[in-house]
């Protein structure tokens, strides 16, 4: 009841929060909400089955290639968004089938060299992607005369969004799919002994994972109404993974909190000047070194203090 009444009054601050920011740092808190959406696509790929992936990037470049490039034939955002989700989640089965035969670090070079080739296409094939100068103009959606043009509105709408994807991350993680992933990442010989076939909830995890990094990069065309290769290079992947290990792998909260400090961490960060990267990396060694399981631990003590506190009151 207590964690429920918790994230029902962050909801309720998410929904004023508009009123008192600045257009700069409305726009980080909205991409935060993306990144979440990816993030969760991974923590569901590494933190529940244990399946390195580095190329997430590519997976949210098509999500987000999809979206402009549809959008620019005419089609509608809400069939467009979907799609973004399906095409990135088939290229993830399509490479995920080949690579998962391997595991650990040769599945991490794999996934890295895909993100790589996936990032020089994008630059060489003009035609299809616009190469380094990517694609601009890319409009943002309406519902009858409900428009989410306005940088407030579509706030708005990757809220609801963000809240939805959350909600199906629970949904899965507690599904069938969700028990076996649990399973595979903990012991994958045992879960084979208890009749899952290992290779295909692996490959279904990846899939899984692709398609909410597509979703992801089918709201992030929109938000900045362009898009270029420079948004989906191996790097991003990287930012992605470190989300995921800051917040804490294997968590719903992880890709939460990992997003708030991976994107807004550097923006708070900024009065430090030139120096505000090594206090930035500092604080990250620190919470690997002290934190292991990520930064989802202080969370749970909180929830453990606030009942613990009312009823030594009572």
């Amino acid at each position: 009841m207590i964690r429920w009444l918790f994230w029902g009054i962050i909801v309720a601050i998410l929904c004023v929060l508009p009123r008192f920011l600045g257009d700069y740092t409305l726009y980080v808190v909205s991409l935060t909400y993306v990144y979440v959406t990816v993030a969760i696509g991974l923590n569901l790929t590494l933190g529940y089955a244990n399946q390195v992936s580095l190329c997430h990037a590519s997976f949210f470049g098509i999500g987000a290639y999809t979206m402009g490039l549809l959008l620019a034939q005419g089609w509608s955002f809400w069939l467009i968004l979907p799609l973004s989700g399906i095409f990135a989640g088939l290229f993830g089965a399509v490479i995920g089938f080949p690579a998962l035969k391997w595991k650990d670090h040769y599945l991490a070079l794999i996934t890295i060299a895909i993100n790589i080739i996936t990032f020089f296409v994008m630059m060489q094939e003009s035609w299809l992607t616009g190469g380094p100068t990517g694609v601009s103009g890319i409009t943002r959606p309406s519902i009858g005369s409900l428009s989410f043009t306005s940088d407030i509105n579509y706030y708005y709408l990757l809220l609801v969004l963000f809240i939805l994807a959350i909600l199906a991350s629970i949904w899965i993680v507690n599904s069938k799919w969700g028990r076996a992933f649990r399973a595979i990442g903990l012991n994958e010989l045992a879960a084979r002994g208890h009749g899952i076939s290992s290779f295909n909830y692996k490959l279904l995890a990846f899939a899984v994972g692709a398609f909410f990094a597509g979703v992801g990069g089918g709201l992030f065309a929109p938000l900045l109404r362009y898009i270029s290769p420079d948004a989906f290079t191996f790097f991003i992947s990287l930012e992605f993974l470190i989300m995921i290990v800051i917040g804490g792998m294997g968590r719903i909260e992880g890709p939460i909190i990992g997003a708030i400090i991976v994107v807004m961490g550097p923006e708070v960060l900024r009065m430090a000047e030139a120096a505000y990267l090594i206090v930035y990396s500092l604080i990250l060694i620190l919470v690997m070194l002290f934190m292991r399981g990520g930064l989802v631990i202080v969370l749970d003590r909180l929830r453990e203090a606030i009942p613990a506190r009312i009823g030594s009151r009572r």
